[in-house]
């Protein structure tokens, strides 16, 4: 397994609780010696600053640190200041996504549409100087017209010099092997890692789910739905149904994981521990 890929994501937080909780998840899950941590970017830039800082801090501890980067919103200029910032502060991975619009602000904002253009102008002033990972959507992205489209979609940042790309988080296996195969098909070689978030609130995944178009098979959302409050068995039930579906997703050949930690350390680690991959 010396090839295979660990990371994790993290957000950033607005309170110094919030912060010291980050850190505190941060320096558990170092332990693991992960490829790199990545760190999102609220809708529009809103959490520029916040980011940055917290990759930079990441990077001091000797790991990778990789900022998410969405031009939605966004001038060419004020992303290549940032590209430039980035650069100097040797950050060398970059999570490049068309981004999502802040509550109020016009669709036709910002001088990027795609996130294919975000990695054409990130490669134009900075060639290979970035790792670039892009977004993957197996169950299709929600505003994607129809699943051919997005496949299209997903090739154009393949062809714009994309190095690989994490999914949308999944719970049914088969359609992260479908669009893989779909990948190949057209000739998509770029490795997809499969995005992994562990179940410890129904009430919040469902949403989360709802949201980003995630489908919750029937028999887990079933299970959750009995267990009500019952906290302790929902993450104990959604540790073991995680677990299972990394176990088949390693069997299948998959090039890593990348998991969604919600700025939480224990759910990770413990699915982790159960594939006792090293």
């Amino acid at each position: 397994m010396d090839d295979f890929r660990l990371s994790f994501e993290f957000f950033p937080t607005k309170t110094e609780e919030g912060r010291k909780k980050l850190f505190n998840t941060r320096d558990t899950l170092a332990k693991l010696n992960p490829d790199f941590f990545s760190v999102t970017y609220g809708a529009g830039g809103s959490t520029r600053n916040n980011t940055i800082d917290i990759v930079n801090n990441i990077n001091n501890l000797g790991i990778s640190g990789a900022p998410h980067l969405s031009c939605v919103g966004e001038s060419r200029e004020s992303i290549k200041e940032l590209l430039n910032d980035y650069a100097q502060n040797d950050i060398n991975r970059i999570v490049a996504l068309r981004g999502d619009l802040p509550s109020g602000m016009a669709a036709s904002s910002g001088e990027l549409t795609y996130a294919n253009e975000l990695v054409e102008l990130i490669k134009q002033e900075h060639g290979d100087q970035f790792h670039l990972e892009v977004a993957a959507y197996p169950e299709m992205h929600p505003q994607a017209s129809n699943f051919e489209a997005d496949l299209l979609n997903f090739k154009r940042k393949v062809d714009a010099g994309a190095d690989s790309a994490i999914t949308q988080y999944f719970f049914n296996i088969d359609s992260y092997l479908h669009f893989v195969d779909r990948c190949l098909d057209m000739g998509i070689e770029t490795p997809i890692y499969p995005g992994i978030m562990p179940i410890t609130n129904y009430t919040k995944l469902a949403r989360f789910s709802d949201a980003c178009g995630t489908e919750i098979p029937r028999w887990i959302r079933k299970q959750l739905e009995a267990y009500g409050d019952d906290t302790q068995s929902i993450e104990k039930f959604g540790e073991e149904v995680i677990t299972m579906m990394c176990e088949d997703l390693v069997e299948n050949g998959v090039p890593g994981l990348h998991f969604y930690t919600l700025n939480q350390s224990a759910p990770s680690l413990k699915i982790w521990n159960n594939l006792n991959l090293w």
